[in-house]
C-alpha cells in the first residue's frame, strides 16, 4: 500500500459492508483512521475488528442517517476520537420499490428511500463539513449512481433519490470549493453488494427466472474497485479532480 492517506481521518456512513465496508478497509490500509457509521452494529464491529487485525485504526458508531442528532454526534465522535476530520464518504443507502409500476408504488416506500438516500446524505455532510473546515479543508465523497444521473432505474424511488444526491453535490461543490473542500458524486454501476444482489434477485423473480443463475450471470463488480477510486479521490493526488466520477 502507498500510505497516501496517512494522517487523514475519514468518516464513512454505511461503512459496515458493501461499498462502504470495502472503502473503510481500503482507506485504513492506505493509512487513514476510519470511523464507520452504520445501523448494522454486528457487521460494523466485524469490519472494525478486521481493520485493526491488519494494523489499521478504526472505530464504529451506530447511527441512523435520517436522524439529525445521530449525524451530529457521529461527526463529533469522529473528530474527537482521532483529533480531526478530513473526509466524509456517504455510502449509506437503500433500494426499495424495484419493478413497481408508478401507480402501484406506495408513498411510504418512496419517502423512505428519499429519507435514507437524500436526507441521510445531506445530514451526514452537513455535520461533517464544519470539522473538515477546522482541519483546513478536505474532501466530501457522496455515492450516487448511474441510475437517475445518466440512466433509468428498476426503482422509481431509487432513481429519484440518486438524482437528488447528484444535485446536492452539484450545488455544494461551488460553495465549498473556495473553502478548500472538494465535493464529488461517485456513480458506480453494477457492484457486488447486498443491495445489488437483492435487486438482481428481484429482477429474476419478476421475470420468472432462477435467482442463482441470475446472480451468476449478473457480472457484478468487486466493491474494492470503487473503494480504490474513492481512496484516490480522498488523497492529495486528486487535488486537480473536479465533478462527477463514473465507475464500472
Amino acid at each position: 500500500m502507498t500510505g497516501r492517506l496517512a494522517g487523514k481521518v475519514a468518516l464513512i456512513t454505511g461503512g459496515a459492508r458493501g461499498i462502504g465496508g470495502a472503502t473503510a478497509t481500503r482507506f485504513a490500509a492506505e493509512g487513514a483512521s476510519v470511523v464507520i457509521g452504520d445501523r448494522l452494529e454486528a457487521e460494523g464491529a466485524a469490519t472494525v475488528e478486521a481493520i485493526r487485525a491488519a494494523g489499521g485504526q478504526a472505530h464504529a458508531v451506530r447511527v441512523d442517517v435520517t436522524d439529525e442528532e445521530d449525524c451530529r454526534a457521529l461527526a463529533a465522535t469522529a473528530a474527537e476520537t482521532f483529533g480531526r476530520l478530513d473526509c466524509v464518504v456517504t455510502c449509506a443507502g437503500i433500494l426499495q420499490g424495484a419493478y413497481a409500476a408508478l401507480e402501484d408504488l406506495d408513498l411510504e416506500i418512496f419517502e423512505r428511500v428519499q429519507d435514507v438516500n437524500v436526507r441521510g446524505t445531506f445530514l451526514a455532510v452537513k455535520h461533517a463539513v464544519p470539522y473538515i473546515k477546522r482541519s483546513g479543508g478536505g474532501v466530501v465523497l457522496c455515492i450516487s449512481s448511474g441510475a437517475g444521473v445518466k440512466g433509468s432505474s428498476s426503482s422509481i424511488a431509487y432513481g429519484t433519490s440518486k438524482a437528488g444526491v447528484h444535485g446536492l453535490v452539484m450545488t455544494l461543490q461551488p460553495r465549498l470549493d473556495p473553502q478548500g473542500i472538494r465535493v464529488h458524486a461517485i456513480c458506480p454501476g453494477s457492484i457486488d453488494t447486498p443491495l445489488k444482489r437483492e435487486n438482481v434477485a428481484d429482477a429474476a423473480r419478476a421475470a420468472g427466472r432462477a435467482i442463482p443463475e441470475a446472480l451468476a450471470n449478473a457480472g457484478l463488480g468487486d466493491p474494492d474497485g470503487v473503494a480504490r477510486v474513492l481512496a484516490f479521490l480522498a488523497s492529495d493526488d486528486a487535488a486537480f479532480v473536479r465533478g462527477t466520477i463514473f465507475t464500472r
